[in-house]
């Protein structure tokens, strides 16, 4: 029996259920076991200010190490690029959607204006940060909660549209018709993918993630994170990427932004077979050249 640890919620649950569902039909036995996080606990305040980095994961992991469960499922943005020791990754599903969507409150078309003045919900550096590059009179309100509970608190309220990832509105049909894919928006590393994760000596369980594991996903995937760890970034900072697997290539798109907007510096790379292995640290190096560094040195100060 692989005991599969996943936190309540109903993405969690949706997510966990396909890690269940393909190790079962690998001829695995298996039972979900849900765990309540920091996260899903605190919904008041914003992520930067509680300490984000494995904010959504801790619980797990220490569950994981403490034997009450043998693998644990977790959005993959939400990991921190350096798992506990003890800790491994055993398989990363199939990648979703990975664009950012604006669930809108009237007329889609005022979007287009640039100069309009708007209340936006987010509690993400990253999306906050890029939204003001591009509308800049744009007032922020924190928003926390499962996808549900965030779609009622924007209708609920007088704002004129909330930001969510496209993979969990999508996941659990709760994409509603008024909403605007940001395709200008990147993506956080890894947004849209699922990771699992087990003990390092847990021979079986490594052994059972083989069968569930996409290997284009966790390629692009450990790209975009290998980017932003050598930014020394994390949930909390406005770094964003994209890498993309084609027939010849991968394609990445990175960048950074100050927090308000006032400057980005993006970067573009097309990377080999071989050169795959170094091309989040390529990359990264790539966008410090051009300008990047300013913005690092200002955010670690």
């Amino acid at each position: 029996m692989i005991r599969i640890g996943t936190r309540e919620s109903k993405l969690a649950l949706w997510q966990a259920a396909q890690v269940k569902g393909g190790l079962q039909a690998a001829g695995y036995d298996t039972q979900l076991v849900p765990i309540r996080s920091q996260g899903d606990i605190d919904l008041v305040t914003p992520l930067y200010a509680m300490g984000v980095q494995g904010v959504f994961t801790r619980s797990l992991d220490a569950a994981l190490l403490a034997h009450k469960i043998d693998m644990a499922v977790h959005s993959m943005k939400d990991v921190p690029t350096q798992l506990p020791q003890g800790i491994v990754q055993c398989a990363v599903l199939p990648r979703g959607y990975v664009e950012d969507v604006l669930v809108f409150k009237g007329p889609g078309e005022k979007f287009e204006n640039s100069d309009i003045s708007l209340v936006i919900a987010t509690s993400s550096i990253r999306r906050k940060a890029q939204w003001l590059h591009r509308f800049r009179n744009t007032t922020f309100e924190n928003l926390r909660g499962n996808m549900q509970t965030r779609l009622d608190k924007l209708q609920a309220s007088a704002w004129d549209g909330a930001v969510f990832a496209r993979a969990g509105l999508d996941r659990i049909g709760l994409l509603p018709n008024n909403h605007l894919v940001l395709n200008w928006m990147l993506p956080a590393p890894a947004q849209g993918a699922v990771m699992v994760v087990c003990r390092e000596d847990d021979g079986y369980a490594r052994r059972a993630g083989e069968k569930i594991h996409d290997e284009i996903t966790a390629g692009c995937t450990a790209i975009e994170r290998d980017f932003l760890k050598s930014l020394l970034g994390g949930c909390a900072t406005p770094i964003s990427a994209h890498a993309e697997h084609h027939y010849s290539h991968i394609s990445f798109v990175g960048n950074v932004c100050m927090p308000d907007g006032s400057d980005l510096v993006e970067v573009s790379c097309t990377f080999g077979p071989n050169e795959v292995c170094d091309a989040g640290f390529t990359a990264a190096q790539k966008l410090l050249e051009q300008g990047g560094n300013k913005i690092i040195a200002k955010l670690r100060s």
